[in-house]
């Protein structure tokens, strides 16, 4: 399965970064105040999008030939983006954290690493090469495990998006205090996606929570029914990295 053998590259990234944990610790606990992504998808009555930089996935393949992460997340701030996600996953995504670090010189949004984080030394080398926030995916960490990167995370001022894949999953991130929660419409076992997942888990979601709908979204006809449904951001990766219009679409037409 894709999550096992993910997890397992991971665990193994884990290993090399534990020895300098403390340096990476330090290095965080440097750095200066987040540019907050809870206030950026707070702001306004319009849906907000996170707008993606990732160069390849493991259902889609590579997504452009001339991948350019700085270039993208300009224009994806030019076009009224509202935070920046990068992916850092080396070896099914062909990401890297440098790839995060020149985007966070380049815009003036919040930027998110996307990877696969089960330790908390991930979020200690998110936080000191530049992120604001770092996504976390419950399905892959037990709860002890979620508590503690949650913990870890307040420690150093990153912000957190925990990612939900079933209601059981959202009822562990509710427990566990996760103020921003992102539900997930594609299946990771089958990699299919099915918007009506987010519309399923809507009645779910508490309104202290600030909700994001993430993948499957390709049409502004999307956005304004997740809109309907009481999430305040979607986040869109391939759509926009093919191409698409969407973003600039909804910034430009919906009201402010």
């Amino acid at each position: 399965m894709f999550l096992d053998a993910i997890t397992q590259d991971v665990d193994e990234r884990v290993k090399r970064l534990l020895p300098i944990a403390t340096y990476w610790r330090n290095q965080a606990e440097r750095r200066p105040p987040v540019r907050s992504l809870k206030a950026q998808l707070g702001q306004g009555e319009r849906l907000q999008i996170i707008a993606e930089c990732k160069q390849k996935s493991p259902s889609k393949g590579w997504l452009t030939d001339r991948y350019d992460p700085v270039g993208q997340a300009r224009q994806y701030e030019s076009d009224g983006a509202a935070a920046i996600s990068v992916l850092t996953e080396p070896h099914y995504f062909a990401g890297d954290l440098s790839h995060l670090e020149a985007v966070r010189e380049a815009v003036a949004l919040p930027v998110l690493r996307k990877d696969f984080v089960r330790h908390p030394v991930q979020l200690y080398e998110a936080r000191a090469r530049g992120a604001d926030a770092a996504l976390i995916i419950v399905r892959i960490v037990d709860d002890a495990r979620l508590q503690e990167l949650l913990e870890a995370a307040r420690t150093i001022g990153l912000e957190v998006l925990v990612e939900v894949h079933a209601a059981a999953e959202l009822e562990r991130a509710l427990r566990q205090g996760a103020e921003i929660i992102g539900v997930n419409n594609r299946d990771l076992d089958t990699f299919d996606t099915r918007l009506e997942f987010s519309h399923q888990l809507s009645t779910l979601l508490p309104p202290s929570v600030i909700a994001v709908s993430e993948s499957g979204i390709r049409t502004t006809a999307d956005l304004t029914q997740i809109q309907s449904w009481g999430y305040r951001a979607v986040l869109i990766g391939e759509t926009l990295m093919r191409g698409a219009s969407v973003l600039a679409e909804w910034t430009h037409a919906s009201p402010r």
